[in-house]
């Protein structure tokens, strides 16, 4: 059995109860088509398999693929070798869902990848660090880059909190599962994601500055043109990029797109 890499973040999970949990979180079904994210030694795999219609596996680790078809011996298992952020998601059929133990390190480009995706899973139930978890389903007051631009398309829940004694080896912290269900609907129409992302981005540049001072910095524009651009859009600009909700953010992306060209 290959010992987990410090390089590639690996830590096995063994706990039952747990795998099952995360299994449930994202319940599953037999018509479900499950993307498992760095599978390991398989032990969460063991459990989809028995689930799931069919689970797709994408390992970066070559020996780690190569071991996994002899460790979980499932017909609706397909091993890839891959990393998983050059993996083509348009590969997988509609409504999939993506179930995971991922390295911490993976998380935020892992979920702007899948968020992003022209094909985006339909659920996603990742087991991360619990302070990144609550990252994730942050509320107005605590909100991040990373809760705005998951929220944007999903919306997030916690779920159970896991003790870091339960892998092995034990990571420094204790882990949680989070559980992302796609939007129904997009939250907002006609919205250019790029020029969305660049005002938030700017909001959030200065993580200590109040929202007139990062906008203006991320921006290029002065605090006076700063100062306009949150008034017309009503919003105080002594906040800071925490505590605007994604209501808050849309109303300035609106009052930004009406006068882009003035501030340019």
């Amino acid at each position: 059995m290959p010992g987990p890499k410090k390089s590639l973040g690996q830590h096995w999970l063994k706990d039952e109860a747990t795998l099952e949990a995360i299994c449930e979180a994202a319940d599953l079904r037999k018509s479900d088509i499950v993307l498992e994210v760095g599978p390991g030694l398989g032990n969460l795999t063991r459990q989809l398999v028995k689930r799931a219609g069919k689970v797709v596996a994408v390992e970066f680790d070559a020996n780690l693929a190569k071991d996994l078809s002899s460790e979980v011996d499932a017909d609706n298992l397909e091993i890839v070798y891959q990393d998983i952020l050059k993996f083509d998601l348009t590969t997988m059929p509609a409504a999939y869902k993506v179930v995971a133990n991922i390295p911490y390190y993976l998380t935020s480009n892992l979920l702007r990848v899948l968020s992003e995706s022209s094909n985006p899973p339909v659920k996603i139930v990742l087991l991360v660090q619990k302070e990144v978890a609550e990252r994730v389903a942050a509320r107005p007051g605590q909100m991040s880059l990373l809760s705005v631009s998951v929220q944007l398309y999903y919306q997030s829940f916690l779920g159970p909190v896991v003790a870091a004694e339960l892998f092995e080896p034990p990571p420094k912290v204790d882990s949680q599962v989070v559980i992302l269900e796609q939007r129904a609907k997009p939250l907002f129409s006609n919205l250019d994601s790029k020029e969305f992302f660049r005002l938030v981005k700017a909001g959030f540049a200065g993580r200590r500055k109040k929202l007139r001072g990062s906008l203006a910095a991320g921006l290029g524009i002065g605090k006076d043109e700063a100062d306009k651009l949150l008034k017309n859009a009503g919003i105080n600009g002594g906040l800071r990029a925490q505590n605007l909700s994604l209501e808050d953010w849309h109303k300035l992306y609106k009052t930004f797109e009406s006068i882009k060209i003035k501030l340019q």
